[in-house]
């Protein structure tokens, strides 16, 4: 189990939370979603054997969220 951290802009309202978390809840292999509001953070564990780091930042940003940065652990 892998863990990423991305880093956002400054989220503008909680429905964003809400929509960045569905989504990823939904994604093969995500295992745990939390969405920081306060700290525009998004904190993801995932099984890298079924998807990468990568694969999530893209779906971040074609929900219209800018990833600024991403730390993998």
């Amino acid at each position: 189990m892998k863990k990423v951290v991305f880093l956002m802009e400054p989220f503008s309202c909680p429905s964003c939370v809400k929509k960045i978390e569905g989504a990823l809840s939904r994604a093969k292999g995500v295992q745990q979603v939390k969405v920081l509001f306060h700290s525009s953070k998004v904190r993801v564990e995932f099984d890298e054997s079924i998807v990468e780091a990568d694969e999530l930042q893209e779906l971040i940003s074609k929900l219209g969220y800018p990833v600024l940065n991403k730390k993998v652990s």
